[in-house]
């Protein structure tokens, strides 16, 4: 069975373009078939951007980040340096680049392509993940971990995950691992979570 987090999408290419609007801000995000919710920004992400987008600041890294939408609108905050954004699949990174062009964030973005950690060598103020579920508990534990790493001190991780996929126990990992996890907010089972280092 082929995922969103498969490298090389076998599905037939079938581009269509997203509108996305965020304050004063209007997007275009150019999405496909083979790639994470592929007819809209989903509601988990949409919810987690809305719930920290004021907060966030300095460089951010946005990992399994699908066409881009969480990277592309932090790239266009005024505080936010940089933007790193990584995935495994190349559709979803070639989208990413485009996307990155459409929505003038060529000159703040970073796009590279790394199974979870592996190709990262730097450290962020900011990780943002909406996590990979089917990837499996190892997986995802594994990336909150190496984002911990990949962290400086007193940087933030920020993830939103669904009641029904796990939060309570992920919630409990978060704080064993950083010491601290806080709700920022819930709806609809989803939880914005945020752990700082």
């Amino acid at each position: 069975m082929e995922h969103y987090y498969s490298t090389d999408p076998s599905v037939k290419s079938e581009e269509r373009m997203i509108t996305y609007e965020l304050g004063e801000n209007k997007f275009l995000f150019i999405s496909d078939n083979g790639v994470f919710s592929k007819n809209h920004v989903d509601f988990a992400t949409d919810f987690m951007i809305r719930t920290i987008y004021e907060e966030v600041n300095g460089s951010v890294l946005d990992v399994g980040c699908g066409y881009g939408p969480i990277g592309i609108c932090m790239a266009k905050k005024n505080d936010v340096t940089k933007v790193t954004m990584l995935d495994v699949n190349h559709r979803a990174l070639d989208l990413t680049k485009r996307n990155a062009e459409k929505n003038k964030v060529v000159d703040k973005v970073n796009i590279l392509e790394s199974n979870g950690f592996e190709n990262i060598n730097e450290k962020f103020n900011v990780i943002i993940t909406n996590p990979p579920i089917r990837a499996g508990k190892e997986v995802i534990y594994k990336m909150y971990s190496d984002a911990k790493d990949s962290l400086v001190d007193g940087g933030i991780l920020y993830l939103v995950i669904n009641k029904k996929h796990g939060a309570p126990s992920t919630i409990k990992f978060l704080e064993s691992l950083y010491g601290n996890c806080e709700v920022l907010d819930k709806k609809s089972g989803f939880n914005v979570l945020k752990c700082v280092k």
